[in-house]
């Protein structure tokens, strides 16, 4: 795990420009950096201009030694590479590359892509690579980039491309500094999907001149004609291993939570009171992995604190548990955290999760999660609630567009009737109604309603449509992307077993009706036999909330004052300064049901700020 840029073109970058580069990622790999850089095809010491460079901050997992570090280079010079993720099961290849003469000089997962490169090239590795992962190889002799993103969209890969070249980071602030001055705008439509969404869907970032790689997706760039390329390379519907018993998958799961305990750095694992965490807790307290210590974010007080749970889950499982009570007050915090997400994002998990990471690095490096479960077995309350409104099919309706800041009732209704049903899914996780939105926005218009990418063509069924929306929008870029930023924030690996593509391939073959059942994730019942005592699928599904009312009431009370102003003159007048504060005015007036949506302002209000600063100093 770690944090990469760099850039490839014809104009010339300064190296105080590739030190702010590399300064930005080194939360993300506090063990090491380093960097490879050219000017035409010369290579250039740190202290002078380069046209082409590599930049790489490393959290050691695999090898720690130097000799694993990167940038990486082939052999003969030829090839470098630069790559952020974890992969795995990859050693019994190594050894048949080894055996065809591959020499390998460290047991790092980073040498066997580059190995891996050698022996079949691209996009021919990608079918090597088991696991999560933000690539880029440059191939000097071909005079061509390759960058990768992996399937589930796990690890985060933004780019930006200019007449003269290509840059990319493993986050927006790693490449602000890259843009020329000015190109460094904001754009509108990423302010207004963010608050469609409460994050900034791919291909978009909140700047104009910089865009997010799609989850299985590649890029191929040729320097010389600056030609880019983009292309999807998997599809979880179009690789399905067609009719698999219950039993092969879940021994398919077994398989890649063990591939996952693999690391040469203390490790852990994240446990909820919740069927996900549970499963892969249960994998490992049954495969040999006892001494394992559990970690689980506790809310001292209040009604969705899950930590007596996880202790109880723990103990029958006969493991340590570790509970880290988040504070009910964000103290100094909130501007570290906004930093910390990068851009505009308004999980409000992702501060409880950014100081459960916080305390858990204390313990270990490596943790795993139960990210996945929900998208995978339908397990969240709107996939059913938006069934049952099948009915209408492909109905929609020519009705008025009404702008109102109530966000329900009529105009609630009228947005969804207007909408196709699979884009009125949207509704169902949505940060600001589309009528909501007309009202917030100076000119009351929307470019659309929804900014997501459409789902998979491969989805046959309802369920499976909106599992499919789920695994193009709000998994990758919402779920996934929050896991990402709060743990890597503290130089914390995170792996996600359930979010292994070949045990997905296998699910994706059983019989529906096993896989899709009331109450959810009854499928993985075999793989819990330890719990079964604690009758967890009897219990009701609970979020993962923080005390939303204490941090709006207290730390953040203080922001209302000028909020509109500062968004208006932020989203250089998009947003209207008299809708945002009659929006804060009722919340503190008593309309608490506007509790995450102010929030979702504070959020944008700062993150905005910040960048705007740091766009004037890049």
């Amino acid at each position: 795990m770690c944090g990469i840029a760099g850039f490839f073109g014809r104009r010339a970058i300064a190296p105080a420009t590739r030190r702010a580069m590399l300064a930005a990622l080194a939360k993300r790999g506090p063990d090491a950096a380093h960097e490879a850089a050219w000017i035409g095809p010369r290579a250039v010491t740190p202290d002078a201009e380069a046209t082409s460079a590599l930049l790489h901050a490393r959290l050691a997992i695999r090898d720690p030694r130097p000799v694993a570090d990167q940038p990486m280079v082939s052999d003969d010079g030829n090839v470098w590479l630069c790559y952020n993720g974890e992969v795995y099961g990859w050693e019994d290849e190594a050894a048949a590359l080894a055996a065809r003469g591959a020499a390998f000089r460290t047991h790092s997962d980073t040498e066997f892509i580059l190995r891996a490169y050698e022996a079949w090239g691209f996009p021919a590795l990608l079918d090597h690579l088991r696991g999560m992962f933000a690539l880029v190889i440059h191939d000097r002799r071909l005079g061509k980039v390759f960058l990768a993103r992996d399937r589930m969209g796990l690890k985060p890969l933004v780019y930006g491309v200019r007449p003269d070249g290509l840059a990319f980071g493993s986050t927006v602030r790693s490449l602000l500094p890259w843009l020329p001055e000015g190109e460094r705008g904001f754009s509108p439509q990423a302010i207004d999907a963010y608050l469609a969404h409460r994050y900034v869907p791919a291909p978009r970032t909140i700047f104009a001149g910089l865009q997010r790689l799609e989850n299985a997706h590649y890029l191929i760039y040729d320097i010389a004609s600056a030609h880019l390329e983009k292309r999807r390379y998997w599809a979880l519907g179009a690789t399905a291993d067609g009719a698999t018993t219950a039993d092969e998958a879940l021994a398919e799961l077994r398989r890649a939570v063990s591939l996952r305990t693999v690391a040469d750095r203390p490790l852990g694992v994240f446990l909820s009171g919740g069927i996900d965490s549970s499963a892969i807790a249960s994998v490992l307290a049954t495969s040999g992995h006892g001494d394992l210590g559990t970690f689980t974010a506790a809310f001292p007080g209040s009604g969705f604190d899950e930590s007596a749970d996880a202790q109880e889950i723990s103990r029958q499982l006969g493991l340590a548990n570790t509970a880290i009570p988040v504070p009910m007050q964000l103290g100094g915090n909130f501007e570290r955290i906004v930093a910390d997400l990068d851009e505009p994002f308004a999980d409000p998990s992702s501060i409880p999760t950014w100081y459960l990471a916080r305390e858990t690095v204390r313990h270990v490096t490596v943790v795993l999660g139960g990210d996945g479960g929900d998208e995978i077995f339908a397990g969240y309350k709107r996939h059913p609630k938006h069934l049952r409104t099948l009915w209408r099919a492909g109905l929609s309706l020519p009705l008025p567009a009404p702008a109102s800041l109530a966000g329900k009732g009529w105009s609630k209704l009228a947005d969804e009737l207007r909408m196709s049903w699979s884009d009125a899914y949207s509704l169902r996780f949505s940060g600001f109604s589309p009528a909501q939105r007309r009202y917030l926005l100076a000119d009351g218009r929307l470019e659309h309603d929804v900014w997501w990418r459409p789902a998979d063509a491969h989805a046959a069924t309802p369920i499976e449509q909106l599992l499919a929306c789920d695994f193009a929008n709000t998994l990758p870029e919402y779920i996934l992307r929050k896991a990402d930023l709060c743990t890597m924030a503290h130089g914390l690996e995170m792996r996600a077993p359930l979010l292994d593509h070949r045990w997905l391939e296998k699910l994706a073959g059983v019989a529906r009706e096993q896989r899709f059942t009331q109450p959810a994730k009854r499928f993985l019942e075999p793989v819990m036999a330890p719990l079964a005592p604690l009758k967890l699928f009897e219990r009701k599904k609970r979020g993962f909330n923080p005390p939303l009312t204490d941090w709006l009431q207290v730390d953040l009370r203080p922001r209302a004052d000028g909020l509109g102003e500062r968004l208006a003159s932020l989203s250089d007048g998009l947003l209207r300064s008299s809708a945002v504060d009659e929006l804060a005015a009722a919340y503190h007036a008593g309309a608490t049901h506007f509790a995450e949506q102010l929030l979702q302002l504070y959020l944008l209000d700062e993150s905005l700020s910040q960048l705007a600063v740091l766009r004037g100093q890049a």
